[in-house]
């Protein structure tokens, strides 16, 4: 069984006893979360898809850790004048494990 989860404005295929990436969230480390907005499920081939999410369908998730993603390099260059800017930038993220989809 699966679902698509909308996760703070963006949207998120979530299975149970899988552990997801999401930009950073309130919270300490395992505190529970759950979410409402499902705009999918998948029940064996049983697909049920809402208007614009499915009705008495919760996702159940725990904060994991919090942590940063990669750098990302932003480089600016404007040629034949001289000047170049690098900067760095690294996205703030929530671990989260999904425990059940009820």
């Amino acid at each position: 069984m699966y679902a698509i989860v909308d996760i703070a404005g963006q949207q998120f295929k979530v299975e149970a006893g899988k552990k997801i990436f999401v930009n950073r969230l309130q919270g300490d480390k395992g505190t529970s979360l759950s979410f409402d907005k499902v705009l999918l499920t998948d029940e064996g081939g049983a697909v049920k898809v809402g208007t614009p999410y499915v009705d008495g369908v919760n996702v159940k998730a725990t904060i994991v850790d919090h942590v940063k993603a990669d750098k990302v390099l932003v480089f600016k260059k404007k040629r034949r004048k001289g000047y170049q800017k690098l900067n760095g930038h690294r996205q703030c993220l929530t671990q989260i494990l999904i425990e059940e989809i009820a």
